[in-house]
């Protein structure tokens, strides 16, 4: 099935939450924060795909939805980021944002990129928060929220065939029999 326009939701992930915990050790009675930082949500690319040709891949699937980052661990341990999200578009699509009806990106070449939805940061752990006057900070950040956008895709198609002739000689009425 050949489809040129279409509209979608993408979702990037959220970043993950800062840990909160505290260094025990046998002989160190008081052995301050080791909470670490939550991991980065991930990303959603747009990538042109010289090998398609339609955009019927997202019709089926209206929401794209990218990894969410990791929670901080113990012992200063940073969450893992979340993976970005890579959707092949053909070449000659036109992105648009949904609500402005602006055009935000025009991919007509193989391998041009363009970075629709960021990712939230992952939150900081304790561990940041520990000064001389609050030695034993008990919270954590949370992650961010990615961001949440809705788009227009539009793909520019380049006609392969031409019909010239003088007028009333039935260009149009072979067109219609040649086409559905």
């Amino acid at each position: 099935m050949f489809l040129d326009q279409v509209t979608i939701r993408l979702m990037a992930g959220k970043g993950g939450n800062g840990c909160r915990s505290f260094r025990r050790e046998t002989y160190v009675p008081y052995g301050g924060p080791s909470g670490g930082d939550g991991g980065k949500g991930g990303d959603i690319v747009f990538v042109a795909d010289p090998n398609m040709n339609t955009l019927s891949e997202f019709n089926t699937k209206k929401v794209c939805r990218a990894e969410d980052g990791q929670r901080g661990g113990s012992s200063e341990k940073t969450g893992k980021n979340g993976e970005d999200l890579f959707l092949k578009v053909p070449c000659g699509t036109l992105i648009y944002s949904k609500h402005e009806g602006e055009l935000l990106a025009d991919l007509k070449n193989p391998g041009n990129a363009f970075q629709a939805a960021r990712g939230g940061m992952g939150g900081k752990g304790n561990a940041h928060f520990s000064s001389s006057t609050r030695r034993t900070p008990d919270f954590a950040e949370l992650g961010e929220p990615g961001e949440d956008k809705l788009f227009f895709l539009e793909l520019r198609l380049v006609a392969d065939v031409g019909i010239i002739g003088v007028p009333s000689v039935g260009k149009s009425t072979l067109i219609s029999v040649i086409s559905d």
